[in-house]
């Protein structure tokens, strides 16, 4: 869904996502678009478990990483990550909907502030923080 972003960039993001193979060997979708923030949902597979059963802490970090990078990218800016980290705080099980929420904190003229929320429904699963450098502009 677009929030208020640019339709010719809402569509190059959004078909970027669907065409970004990372994302796609995950089940990554773009949920949501806005200026600022991104909404990255997933439906947890059985590929996405550690040796316990557990959903893998690496899906949430990856999920989170690209919420922020979404994010940024939203401003209409070319972004990578330089710095992120991630507390997990609770697990998540098999066939459950999760949603990462990222959002610009610091938008500064070559690097970003940024923060990313996981959820599986009402329950906060991860909250991320992470700092994106400025890799040049997307051509719109």
């Amino acid at each position: 869904m677009n929030s208020g972003v640019n339709e010719k960039l809402f569509v190059l993001i959004r078909d970027s996502i669907s065409k970004t193979p990372f994302y796609n060997l995950l089940g990554l979708t773009l949920n949501e678009l806005g200026p600022g923030f991104a909404e990255i949902g997933i439906v947890t597979r059985p590929e996405h478990t550690n040796p316990l059963g557990l959903i893998h802490g690496g899906v949430y970090m990856a999920m989170a990483d690209a919420a922020m990078g979404n994010a940024v990218r939203s401003l209409g800016v070319k972004a990578v990550t330089v710095e992120c980290s991630t507390s997990l705080i609770a697990a998540s099980g098999l066939n459950e909907k999760m949603v990462a929420q990222g959002k610009v904190l610091k938008a500064g003229k070559s690097l970003f502030f940024v923060e990313a929320s996981l959820f599986c429904g009402d329950k906060l699963i991860a909250h991320s923080k992470g700092t994106f450098y400025k890799a040049g502009d997307i051509d719109i």
